[in-house]
């Protein structure tokens, strides 16, 4: 016999849909007036005024840091930028033709490996790694990818903010202050979600008395998919496939008569556009223009014009995520597709840190049910008399 919650009688939520795994003080998702908190601080006020550094402090620490407080999580954020010889003898040695986000995965692994202390998941010892991490995933991905077009690593400027360093370690050069800010609305919009994919991946993986770096690396896995993270990357891909503004109707009405999905539309928690939609698209618009190239810009707002006025969309309630317009941001500050993943692990890493912060203080290994609908039970036949 099953046991008891795990028979067919049991009720069983598709994706855990509608099922609270946790508390959490970090992130309010709500859906249906499109609104998100950071700890209590609405996310317009964070993308106005706070810098990346501010929004991971009061992730990790649970309010807004004093000057004083910031200057001191800055300065251990600008150390953790350097990446160590075993790290970077890796990055060197992985295939040319790999995803950036498994380079990042891979070098989350090694610092790992390389640190005696992994195991250590008490608070203080799960902030000082989510700070290394933080400081040094940026550095990992900039050096990857120059390495991969043939180009040699460039040393982090301490001089610089997060997000304007990440830039500069990319291209080898400052990018324009318009461009350094728009970076960073990026990390800002994208550093928390609730218990998204990837954020509940790296807590089931602490719940088992993993180390931090594990959970990291099961976040980075989970947040790979194109369903989650990668979304932004289809998405950016679309556009190019469409290749320009004229063409976009076109698109959409051969996407629903083949039941080709639109990327960057609809939203699992959003019912209506989703809070960060306006930011990015704002700084897309910007950036496009600085840049003199508006062409991907100008798509993903034809596209929603048009989708936005269909009763297709309308009636299932399909509206702008945050990929949408991140997918143009993202291409014009980056370049290639392929970077955008892990350029939300980049942002992301605060909110998972902060959830594994969480899951440690009021640890129990995550461990659900399924429901059985297999077989009945039944004897087992000897090979000779299966025929």
């Amino acid at each position: 016999m099953a046991d008891a919650g795990t028979s067919a009688g049991a009720t069983a939520g598709r994706g855990l849909e509608g099922i609270v795994v946790a508390e959490s003080e970090l992130s309010l998702v709500d859906g249906t007036n499109g609104r998100l908190f950071y700890r209590g601080y609405e996310i317009h006020d964070l993308v106005e005024s706070a810098s990346f550094e501010e929004v991971l402090y009061l992730l990790w620490y649970g309010e807004l840091p004093t000057r004083a407080q910031l200057a001191d999580l800055t300065a251990q954020l600008v150390a953790a930028r350097t990446l160590s010889d075993h790290v970077m003898t890796v990055l060197r040695a992985l295939p040319r033709g790999g995803e950036p986000i498994d380079a990042l995965r891979v070098g989350v692994t090694v610092m790992g490996m390389e640190d005696a202390d992994a195991f250590d998941l008490s608070r203080e010892g799960l902030l000082a790694r989510s700070i290394r991490l933080a400081g040094a995933m940026p550095t990992m991905l900039a050096a990857y990818d120059r390495l991969r077009r043939g180009a040699e690593p460039v040393a982090p400027d301490p001089e610089l903010g997060h997000a304007a360093n990440f830039l500069y370690m990319l291209r080898g050069e400052r990018a324009s202050e318009l461009q350094e800010r728009a970076m960073e609305v990026y990390f800002v919009l994208l550093a928390e979600h609730s218990m998204n994919a990837s954020t509940f991946s790296a807590r089931v993986t602490l719940s088992a008395l993993s180390d931090i770096y594990s959970a990291v690396s099961s976040a980075l896995g989970t947040l790979k998919g194109d369903a989650h993270g990668g979304a932004n990357r289809r998405a950016m891909e679309m556009l190019l496939a469409i290749g320009s503004a004229d063409r976009a109707a076109e698109y959409v009405e051969e996407s629903l008569r083949i039941k080709r999905r639109l990327m960057g539309l609809g939203h699992r928690i959003y019912k209506t556009r989703d809070p960060r939609v306006d930011h990015l698209m704002r700084y897309s618009q910007a950036v496009a223009a600085e840049q003199g190239d508006t062409t991907w810009h100008d798509l993903a707002t034809r596209l929603e014009q048009i989708t936005s006025q269909h009763p297709y969309f309308l009636e299932r309630k399909l509206y702008p995520n945050v990929e949408f317009y991140s997918a143009p941001l993202l291409y014009a500050l980056l370049g290639a597709p392929d970077l955008m993943p892990a350029a939300f692990a980049l942002s992301r890493i605060g909110g998972w840190t902060a959830n594994l912060l969480e899951q440690a203080a009021a640890n129990r290994i995550i461990r659900p049910q399924a429901a059985y609908v297999g077989p009945a039970p039944r004897p087992y036949v000897p090979l000779e008399q299966r025929g």
